[in-house]
């Protein structure tokens, strides 16, 4: 972590709360800060599911650079905050484009992060649950020593195929010819992976947003400009009618990087599903 630059804590200020985060090996300050709960969660989809997401834009709006991917635009201090939400996460959700184009491997942390996890309560290691209609996914993740889940529906011709290669176990069936998001999570929910991060793409996002499955949004802003037709961070989402709001719960800074931590509020939790 030694390029890594510090976090200044601009939201919330108050005594218990440190101006500064340093950079750590095991990043306990700042998970310390994430796992902090809100004093009011609307929950969805059963008590104990947290569903966070995690996303990068540019400040004319992009959700990737000119190469279609985060790399671009990212950088140190936004990585901080990747790995410590990972700390907190029993699985990562992702979209099959964003697993290939951003080269996805089996999650792992770094023996200091992994302490942090375990003293969180979390000693299992780190699901990937790849949402995907064709089971179109790389070979290094189908044939690693432990494949994602692979989100699909009844409909994919590569169903038997997939169960076959990576262990009926790990394939998910989440609807008949579209992947159902509800039914996804009620899926991982089933496997214990309660506590739901999601790093897109976009249009897992926008899904996601407009069926109201969204607890919080970590969005960092990049103080860069690309231009282009990129995708913003939700990308093919329906107008919201209404809007969903957000309440701004923590902000830091670091070298004109801004990284802030949303509550997502919305009507018609899916609260009974």
């Amino acid at each position: 972590m030694t390029d890594a630059p510090p976090l200044d804590v601009l939201l919330p200020r108050s005594d218990r709360t440190p101006v500064r985060l340093e950079p750590r090996a095991d990043e306990a300050e700042l998970v310390a800060l994430i796992d902090e709960r809100p004093a009011e969660r609307t929950q969805h989809t059963g008590p104990t599911l947290v569903v966070r997401a995690n996303m990068i834009t540019t400040l004319d709006g992009a959700a990737t650079g000119p190469d279609h991917v985060t790399g671009s635009i990212n950088g140190p201090a936004d990585l901080r905050v990747f790995e410590a939400l990972r700390v907190l996460a029993d699985v990562v959700l992702v979209g099959a484009g964003t697993v290939r184009q951003e080269r996805y491997n089996t999650l792992t942390l770094p023996e200091p992060l992994a302490a942090t996890r375990r003293a969180h309560g979390r000693e299992a290691p780190i699901e990937l649950a790849v949402v995907t209609r064709s089971g179109d996914l790389p070979d290094l993740l189908l044939d690693a020593d432990r494949p994602p889940l692979v989100v699909t529906t009844a409909a994919n011709p590569r169903l038997d195929a997939l169960r076959e290669r990576v262990g009926a176990d790990r394939v998910v069936v989440a609807g008949d010819v579209e992947v159902d998001l509800v039914v996804t999570l009620r899926a991982l929910v089933d496997r214990g992976l309660t506590n739901v991060l999601t790093e897109g793409g976009p249009s897992v996002l926008a899904e996601l947003v407009a069926r109201d499955l969204v607890d919080e949004l970590f969005l960092t802003w990049s103080p860069v400009l690309t231009g282009g037709p990129a995708p913003r961070v939700l990308d093919g989402a329906p107008w919201l009618n209404p809007p969903r709001e957000a309440a701004l719960l923590h902000l830091l800074h670091a070298d004109g990087v801004l990284l802030g931590r949303w509550g997502v509020r919305a009507p018609g939790r899916h609260e009974s599903n």
